[in-house]
């Protein structure tokens, strides 16, 4: 059955328009053409901008409640529409359609917080008698939006991280503009559709389709937004932060995650969210788990059992109910995946299962003996390869753990609080989730890392903080009216 292919416009300062030349979409399971989408210019990004700004101007004291509203009416909106958005999904992206129904739900879900937390914007006072000589002053201090937000996303959760950064920068009074990834931007194009219907007042949203590099860059460096809020790589978030110049940046920019399993653990229940978090959305997830730290004693154990389990994941159709695991987003990044392991092989690893690629099909593969100078062990392989090493200590396993620049999130599984805490404590990351997988994450919690893996932190609340200001207002009171 042929697919129709769709014919998209992309959302400009509240209109919807076209643009003198297109780009294709590809469904990546079979390269499929599945729809042309708006390849936009340099002007239609300076138009978006400056729209953008204006329309910020305009609604500067856009009230709180009507904030809340709008973003509650476009989650009505995805919730009314939930399955249009998970096929949608999953048809210009990688995720299976259980995976992108469980996408759509979150992305609700954070644009319901981000209504909640528009209410909680608040200051403090502040004691100016603490100084001594201020004893006449009072005051306090409120958070106040900063102006335009450029949002740059990327493929591996095409709604919800686009949710993640319109739902703040609105709740917080701001205009945004999104340069969605460019192999899927049917998710953040439908995602415009909610906040039109929703009646968000126009230019302050504008979804820009294109090339990062031609629309991107200006993106970046206009003097208008005052903020770059970035998920993507680090190769490229560190491009955008030496172009940025003097503004806000906030970027999350993956992980080579670890796990550490010590012997005292529930193996079974590490080695069940170990494999869900190494293969799940195929492995192309920030937070997914790539090296795991066993102590020898349980070494062999959780080995045969990780592979057991890798064994069980159905790879296939991802519109298929059945099916665990789909393509890769494209076939060069199968292809990039199967050259990394097969070098890791000629230095010494061992494969287990897997390392088998069909087209944009990845399969879960499990390696041991890799040595520490193989590229697999040092970068982000963002794909479905996880490591797996034995280790003498919780010590070992911490070292090693750190020993890699990125730092976004880490597990440990252990019964014995004391060594938890040790883990929580030295490992040089942003998050320690205790007795689940580095995969682990709620759309309410600060997100983000260390080194290499980003700056400032995402989720609702800490987004928005970032996307506001405080100002300071005191009062010098002259005690000698009355």
């Amino acid at each position: 059955m042929q697919t129709q292919i769709r014919t998209e416009k992309m959302l400009v300062a509240g209109k919807w328009l076209d643009a003198e030349n297109t780009f294709e979409v590809y469904n990546p399971q079979d390269n499929q053409l599945i729809a042309t989408v708006p390849l936009a210019s340099k002007d239609d990004m300076l138009k978006a901008i400056d729209e953008a700004n204006r329309a910020f101007e305009s609604a500067r004291n856009w009230p709180v409640h009507d904030r809340i509203r709008v973003i509650n009416k476009a989650a009505d909106y995805v919730s009314e529409h939930q399955e249009q958005y998970a096929r949608t999904i999953a048809s210009e992206g990688s995720k299976t359609i259980t995976e992108a129904r469980g996408e759509v739900k979150r992305a609700i879900q954070t644009l319901r917080i981000s209504a909640e937390e528009a209410r909680r914007i608040n200051g403090e006072t502040i004691n100016f008698d603490q100084n001594e000589g201020s004893e006449n002053r009072v005051g306090y201090y409120y958070r106040f939006p900063i102006g335009v937000i450029g949002a740059i996303t990327p493929f591996n959760d095409p709604l919800n991280l686009v949710a993640h950064k319109v739902g703040p920068a609105l709740a917080a009074g701001n205009a945004i503009v999104v340069k969605p990834a460019s192999v899927t931007p049917l998710s953040a194009l439908l995602l415009a559709d909610a906040f039109i219907a929703a009646g968000l007042p126009e230019g302050l949203l504008s979804v820009v389709t294109g090339s990062g590099r031609e629309v991107g860059d200006v993106l970046v460096t206009h003097p208008a937004v005052k903020m770059v809020s970035f998920t993507g790589g680090l190769e490229a978030g560190e491009t955008i932060a030496h172009k940025a110049g003097l503004k806000k940046i906030n970027m999350e920019l993956g992980s080579n995650s670890p796990v550490i399993v010590l012997q005292d653990a529930d193996i079974q229940d590490a080695v069940q969210s170990s494999v869900s978090g190494a293969f799940s959305a195929v492995g192309q997830n920030c937070l997914g788990v790539q090296r795991i730290y066993v102590e020898k004693d349980k070494y062999e154990e959780f080995l045969n059992y990780f592979v057991k389990l890798t064994n069980n994941i159905q790879t296939g159709d991802k519109m298929s109910e059945l099916t665990d695991m789909g393509p890769m987003i494209n076939e060069k990044e199968a292809k990039r995946v199967e050259s990394w392991v097969s070098e890791a092989l000629l230095e010494g690893a061992n494969i287990h299962t897997g390392g088998r690629r069909e087209g944009a099909f990845y399969y879960p593969t499990v390696l041991t003996d890799v040595p520490d100078t193989a590229r697999i062990a040092k970068e982000e392989i963002f794909g479905p390869v996880v490591l797996i090493y034995p280790v003498n200590s919780l010590d070992e396993a911490v070292e090693f753990a750190n020993d890699v620049n990125y730092g976004l999130q880490a597990g440990i599984f252990t019964k014995n609080l004391d060594k938890a805490f040790y883990a929580i404590q030295r490992l040089n990351v942003g998050g320690v989730m205790v007795n689940d997988s580095s995969d682990y994450r709620i759309d309410a919690m600060p997100f983000g890392g260390v080194k290499g893996s980003g700056l400032g932190r995402e989720g609702v609340r800490t987004a928005i903080e970032a996307m506001t200001d405080p100002k300071v207002v005191n009062f010098r009171l002259n005690q000698n009216a009355i």
